[in-house]
């Protein structure tokens, strides 16, 4: 048997030794505990999916491809609200990580016989949200107002498009249309993803007897892939949209006419292809008062209301738009 003295020095190197082996356990223990991880910010991105059409172009997101006559121009303003844009997590969990985004789009495009060159200017006005952990990554809401944070320009858009088939007022119309994105806002408020990103479409388009119509089809070319985000880009995305109203006129006023009806629109990630969670989809019903002048200027006013049919991706609960479109060229048809 052990001699008292050395049962004393063995239960000193025990105690000396324990707290020892807790330091070292205790990291191993965190790390691989069941439910417990390490929280860690999310970093933004540009959550906005409604990409305005551009200046003259007619409908609120779609092209109507009716450039026409020589060297002309168009300008456009447009104003728009979506609520809860962005919200992650489900029941209690849930957050409203951008509740509140008010912005305006300022475009204005010069075309040529069937050539459009465009550029638009997003300027965020107001943007709010809540903050909260989810799976793991803690959000911060944006924080944007025109007093004390304002984010004067976000991502800059420059185009160009071209009518590559059928005559302005036909009853087709094909087009192809290619738009980058400069990057210029902030991630954390939601307003940029940081990077360059791209969008190439085909465009179509028509007019039969009092029926307008547009579509689109095409992909954004976006290389955020933050996957492991709640809410957030999984990379290059298909884009897709349809419009089709009736054109009807206005009294006596042989120059206006009212175009009403509904303008669907989408994007979904390619590497998921339509999945409910990757995957934004919204409807607006659209009406516009056009007013063609007698030294053939366009005066277009328009009005959208709607939401996302599925709420997922970027889709906001409702969105509303109000726009003013003009556009007018040196030697124009009427239509």
């Amino acid at each position: 048997m052990p001699s008292s003295s050395a049962s004393r020095r063995l239960g000193e190197r025990a105690r000396t030794r324990f707290p020892g082996v807790l330091a070292l356990a205790a990291p191993a223990v965190i790390l691989f505990a069941p439910g417990v991880q390490a929280e860690q910010p999310a970093q933004g991105f540009a959550v906005e999916r409604f990409y305005p059409s551009a200046a003259g172009s007619g409908w609120l997101v779609m092209d109507d491809l009716d450039m026409q006559g020589g060297l002309g121009g168009a300008a456009r303003l447009t104003v728009g609200y979506a609520n809860n844009p962005l919200v992650v997590g489900s029941g209690p969990g849930r957050v409203a990580v951008v509740a509140d985004q008010l912005g305006a789009d300022l475009g204005g495009a010069v075309t040529y016989h069937r050539w459009r060159l465009y550029l638009d200017l997003a300027m965020p006005l107001l943007s709010t949200g809540q903050g909260g952990t989810v799976d793991g990554y803690t959000f911060t809401p944006p924080a944007v107002n025109p007093g004390s944070e304002p984010d004067t320009v976000s991502d800059v858009s420059i185009g160009s498009e071209v009518r590559m088939a059928g005559e302005p007022g036909g009853p087709l119309r094909l087009g192809a249309d290619a738009r980058l994105y400069l990057p210029n806002g902030r991630r954390a408020d939601y307003d940029s993803d940081g990077t360059f990103r791209a969008m190439l479409r085909a465009l179509v388009a028509g007019d039969v007897g009092r029926l307008a119509y547009a579509g689109q089809l095409g992909v954004h070319i976006r290389p955020l892939d933050d996957s492991s985000t709640p809410g957030s880009p999984r990379g290059s995305e298909l884009v897709f949209g349809l419009a089709a109203g009736s054109r009807l006129p206005v009294g006596a006023y042989s120059s206006w006419a009212l175009v009403v009806g509904p303008e669907l629109f989408g994007a979904t990630a390619l590497r998921s292809w339509f999945s409910a969670d990757d995957t934004a989809i919204e409807g607006l019903m659209s009406g516009r008062i056009e007013i063609t002048r007698a030294d053939q200027m366009r005066v277009g006013i328009g009005l959208g209301a709607g939401g996302g049919l599925d709420r997922h991706f970027g889709a906001p609960d409702w969105r509303l738009v109000v726009g003013v479109d003009v556009r007018g060229c040196a030697s124009c048809g009427h239509r």
